[in-house]
């Protein structure tokens, strides 16, 4: 099954194009990067140009992963919008893959996992999920502030791909791995693995996960 994956939720993207096979595997064929900013003029020639180079077309895809968040709000919209379009004229099933959600099948941790990514003044995208096999159960997404981290995290494995998370977590006495920043080959990883699991969404259903904080605590906070 020939999948084709998108990442714009950061300040870089890229797109991917995988092979899922029947035994769970999943191959990537190539990953190319997507320069941030310019998303939008990008996007639609560039995966037109990416499926001729390998001798594709759009009616050979049958699937699409795209990463659904934490992330940039313009860029998570660029890209669930094309993924969105192209799924609806092809009639493909589409595999939404929280950012968080790659990071903990990312690291070799099993069991209790938390994947956290910094989010800016202050801030970390904390996801908590329970990991068996090849599948993570999440059990809350949710956005911290330092201090709520690494309160949070204790007793968890931590899985981030920024430094500065794992310095912090460190000196907090708690266990954090660095992995690498997740591209749209590991979200086709990720999206194939939900596929075959059944959990693929319709145009419709697809949106965009960015984890903010509900109004009752922005405002309980500043009262």
């Amino acid at each position: 099954m020939l999948l084709l994956a998108i990442d714009t939720s950061g300040r870089l993207g890229s797109i991917a194009l995988a092979r899922g096979h029947e035994d769970g595997s999943c191959d990537v064929i190539e990953v190319v990067p997507l320069a941030g900013g310019t998303f939008s003029a990008q996007l639609v020639p560039q995966v037109a140009a990416f499926l001729s180079k390998h001798g594709f077309t759009k009616y050979d895809i049958d699937a699409f992963a795209v990463a659904s968040g934490p992330g940039s709000f313009t860029g998570l919209r660029v890209g669930l919008a094309a993924i969105k379009a192209l799924a609806e004229i092809l009639g493909k099933p589409i595999a939404a893959v929280s950012l968080l959600e790659g990071l903990a099948l990312a690291g070799v941790a099993k069991g209790k996992v938390c994947a956290a990514l910094d989010a800016g003044r202050g801030k970390v995208y904390s996801g908590e999920y329970e990991l068996a096999g090849d599948s993570a159960q999440v059990l809350r997404e949710k956005l911290l502030t330092k201090e709520e981290f690494v309160a949070a995290a204790r007793g968890w494995q931590i899985v981030t791909p920024d430094a500065g998370l794992v310095a912090t977590a460190e000196t907090a006495g708690l266990s954090a791995m660095l992995v690498e920043p997740l591209s749209a080959g590991a979200v086709a990883r990720v999206g194939w693995r939900k596929l075959r699991q059944g959990q693929a969404v319709s145009p419709e259903q697809l949106e965009a996960n960015y984890i903010r904080r509900s109004d009752a605590e922005i405002f309980g906070a500043k009262g």
